[in-house]
């Protein structure tokens, strides 16, 4: 069950049990459409996938460091691909 949908489709439930379902502040069941649930998308999905695909930052500093322009201009069009590749969500 995804845990983060629910909780940002139903934002009375404060317990998800993947065994016993949805539940309120007080207890009680709380119905879940598991269609909704399937076809929700976090919004901040793509920041994720940036952060995991960013060259690191010592790439770009050591380009500093070296005064090395082509070092540089690596770094930054290798963190526009990763932009391009994944994204602002709509």
């Amino acid at each position: 069950m995804n845990h983060k949908a629910i909780y940002a489709l139903y934002p009375n439930v404060v317990t998800v049990d993947d065994g016993a379902g949805a539940f309120d502040k007080d207890g009680n069941a709380v119905a879940i459409d598991r269609a909704a649930v399937e076809a929700w998308r976090d919004p901040n999905q793509y920041k994720y996938q940036r952060a995991a695909a960013y060259p690191p930052v010592t790439d770009y500093l050591d380009g500093i460091v070296k005064n090395d322009k082509a070092q540089i201009d690596k770094y930054v069009a290798d963190c526009l691909a990763v932009k391009a590749k994944y994204p602002k969500s709509s």
